[in-house]
């Protein structure tokens, strides 16, 4: 198993893609701490993957709160090996709309989470002898979208943030790298009202012609956590189905 003896932390990871990679790292060996605001849902993705998994509440806006999961997660498994800083929101509007107070929110969460998330892990890390971090940012971060200013700024900042901490962190043995998924079907993606047609017309002129599905961005992350990518740091990893190559097929 590519991930045995390892502790990892999902941020997000009650659904979604962090549902998704914590499944995947269970069934690769690691012992995996669900972090996420929604606890009904982290308890209960914690109970279908088993003994190997516990929820953890967390804000990832919140200093206090990570050094309390953090704390808690080495209480529990005894160390920390792995951080996938997962956890985001998309607020979307014309810039001219857009109030400062969801543009900070955004950030916040997207940005500076993933900077708290990096650092309450530094230390543990350390102590271990090293350790990887993957952070998620976006094909939005990237290039720019019309009405994606915050979502889009977070983004291009987290690809920022994971080149600085790789080059800070490399000396202890951390690796910090960043996933870029393109449109994926999770809760976040969802539109009321639209049909398996408007999905296909909307994504469908892309190279591979679809969406993508939780488990497929979850195996990037997986490789970026596991020895398999252990000369990889700093790196933008994009998987996007072939959204950013170029021109989409007529």
């Amino acid at each position: 198993m590519l991930l045995a003896s390892k502790v990892a932390i999902v941020t997000g990871g009650a659904r979604g893609i962090g549902a998704a990679i914590s499944r995947l790292f269970a069934r690769e060996g690691a012992a995996v701490a669900i972090a996420d605001r929604r606890a009904d849902e982290g308890e209960e993705t914690a109970r279908i993957i088993g003994d190997k998994a516990r929820f953890v509440s967390l804000d990832v806006t919140s200093e206090d709160g990570w050094t309390k999961a953090v704390a808690e997660v080495e209480t529990v498994f005894g160390r920390v090996d792995i951080l996938i800083n997962n956890a985001g929101i998309i607020r979307v509007a014309p810039m001219e709309k857009l109030d400062a107070e969801t543009f900070r929110k955004v950030i916040d969460t997207n940005l500076i989470g993933t900077f708290l998330g990096m650092r309450a892990v530094l230390e543990p890390m350390r102590r271990a002898g090293g350790g990887a971090i993957v952070n998620f940012s976006s094909v939005q971060g990237l290039e720019g979208r019309q009405g994606f200013t915050a979502y889009s700024a977070s983004k291009f900042g987290i690809r920022g943030l994971t080149k600085s901490a790789a080059i800070e962190l490399g000396p202890y043995g951390i690796r910090v790298n960043a996933v870029v998924p393109g449109p994926t079907k999770t809760k976040m993606t969802e539109r009321p009202g639209w049909t398996d047609a408007d999905y296909d017309a909307a994504y469908g002129k892309y190279p591979l012609g679809r969406m993508a599905e939780a488990r497929e961005i979850a195996e990037m992350a997986l490789f970026l956590a596991c020895d398999k990518s252990s000369f990889c740091t700093g790196g933008d990893f994009v998987v996007d189905g072939g959204v950013t190559v170029g021109k989409p097929r007529d």
